[in-house]
């Protein structure tokens, strides 16, 4: 079944369902009996399997008290007892289920939270932050192979096409960030059309070889995509990757008011310029000499030779993955 047709049938339901009509009425507890399953088909089932009624209650939050789109909680509860439930039942669970409803709320905040942090700051950072790594100023030097990437041409499509600029971002960074997971990395900043991410390990060759890995994948998928697009008559671009690895410093940084969980150091402003040499060297993909040095990457990569990059003092090889290694 396709999506859109699964979201009908959801939404078919949704309207169908005795919460649909509560709301539609400004109702908040409704009896359920035998004499509403014309009415609701979901009754229909309740009673096949034995239900003789039942009782359907939307307890709203303040507005103070919305979670995102979770405004109420919606419950329904049925009996086998022959005439459903009596007016002290009803009584029971309408003093019950306020106090029920704000602990799955409390639950769901939690789980919520979790979610939302892993969305915004990424799936390490956010693992940090709510242990509470939360003051400024609190780092630790870590070992990471350092990701950055971006978009070739970004700024000719916003030009040419602006109402395409965010569906173009969403389709590449679908991509992207797909493989730095699937290789278990860790995307901490979107920046435009860039990305910042790092792959940490037990040691620099398992760290290195993901992110070589996730770069390859990239490159495949990125293809894939491209020609998807082209045939939808859509704005088609690629990417440049740039790739180091080295110490940096991970933590929180940024005013008492507003902070940043991300990395910094020489290290991550070294993998920067790499990326941006991609244009230059015309190589979509572009790994420093630490890299290329730790051990099992040499047989992976071939030197494109030694350039000088902004900020860093001597110049130094630079290296793209060797032909067939996509």
């Amino acid at each position: 079944m396709a999506l859109g047709e699964e979201e009908e049938r959801a939404a078919a339901s949704w309207r169908a369902s005795p919460f649909f009509h509560m709301l539609q009425n400004g109702i908040s507890l409704l009896r359920l009996t035998k004499d509403h399953a014309a009415m609701f088909p979901a009754m229909q089932d309740y009673l096949a399997s034995g239900m003789t009624g039942g009782l359907a209650i939307v307890n709203r939050f303040a507005p103070e008290g919305v979670i995102g789109e979770m405004d109420a909680v919606y419950s329904t509860w049925m009996t086998r007892r022959l005439g459903g439930f009596d007016e002290a039942h009803v009584d029971a669970l309408a003093r019950l289920v306020p106090t029920l409803a704000l602990a799955v709320k409390a639950a769901a905040l939690t789980r919520m939270t979790g979610t939302l942090m892993e969305t915004y700051l990424g799936r390490d950072a956010a693992r940090r932050v709510l242990s509470g790594r939360i003051m400024r100023g609190v780092a630790e030097r870590i070992d990471a192979a350092i990701w950055f990437s971006d978009l070739r041409g970004f700024t000719r499509v916003s030009d040419s096409a602006p109402e395409q600029v965010i569906p173009l971002l969403n389709d590449y960074a679908d991509v992207v960030i797909s493989a730095i997971y699937a290789q278990g990395g860790d995307v901490l900043k979107l920046i435009g059309d860039g990305i910042l991410s790092i792959f940490t390990a037990k040691d620099r060759a398992h760290a290195c070889g993901a992110a070589l890995s996730a770069a390859a994948a990239v490159s495949r998928e990125v293809a894939a995509l491209n020609a998807r697009r082209a045939h939808d008559l859509l704005p088609v671009t690629d990417m440049y990757i740039g790739l180091h690895v080295g110490e940096v410093l991970y933590g929180n940084i940024g005013s008492t008011d507003r902070l940043d969980f991300t990395v910094v150091g020489p290290a991550v402003n070294e993998a920067s310029r790499i990326a941006a040499m991609c244009r230059s060297v015309e190589q979509p993909i572009l790994v420093s000499q630490a890299f290329a040095a730790v051990d099992g990457m040499r047989g992976r990569l071939v030197s494109v030779g030694r350039y000088a990059l902004r900020g860093v003092e001597r110049p130094q090889e630079l290296f793209t993955l060797e032909p067939g290694g996509i």
